[in-house]
């Protein structure tokens, strides 16, 4: 069946990666290769909420991801920086692990953290683990048992970076 392959993308690593590497992202090229090179029927983008992205959000939705969102935390420095983070390890799991487990052949997981190790290894022992892209140019050493399965996003920017 076509398209019975999911990825599960973690938002802020991906735009951070990307941007660390001087890679302008088109995440709508990034959709449309995830479904051309993968198979990837349904693309879910774990992302923190802030009601500012409006337009964003409804840009990915058209591009044709499912977007799960976390809400935000703002933390202020010493210095009275502050920086939004929303934590979406645990929805990732949560989805690709449980929530939509029985809906997919494989998973694309778009990260380079290694708090994702375990899910790794669960979607390996169990042959759902099509393929790892990561994001930043260095991922976590955590990520090295699954060297087989890793993507460099670097390695396909001229498919999805803006022209």
């Amino acid at each position: 069946m076509k398209g019975k392959n999911y990825a599960f993308i973690d938002g802020n690593n991906l735009y951070l990666g990307a941007k660390s590497q001087g890679i302008e992202l088109d995440y709508g090229k990034l959709r449309k290769y995830l479904r051309t090179k993968f198979d990837v029927g349904k693309a879910f983008l774990f992302i923190g909420y802030d009601p500012h992205n409006a337009t964003l959000y409804t840009a990915l939705q058209t591009y044709g991801y499912v977007l799960i969102f976390k809400p935000t935390v703002i933390f202020e420095d010493e210095n009275g920086n502050r920086t939004m983070k929303g934590n979406v390890d645990a929805e990732l799991v949560l989805h690709a692990a449980a929530v939509e487990y029985d809906n997919y052949n494989q998973a694309v997981i778009v990260t380079s953290d290694g708090d994702f190790a375990c899910l790794m290894r669960y979607l390996d022992e169990n042959n759902k683990l099509k393929k790892i892209i990561t994001p930043t140019e260095k991922f976590s050493k955590l990520l090295k048992p699954f060297v087989k399965n890793i993507l460099p996003l670097k390695t396909v920017r001229n498919q999805i970076n803006k022209k």
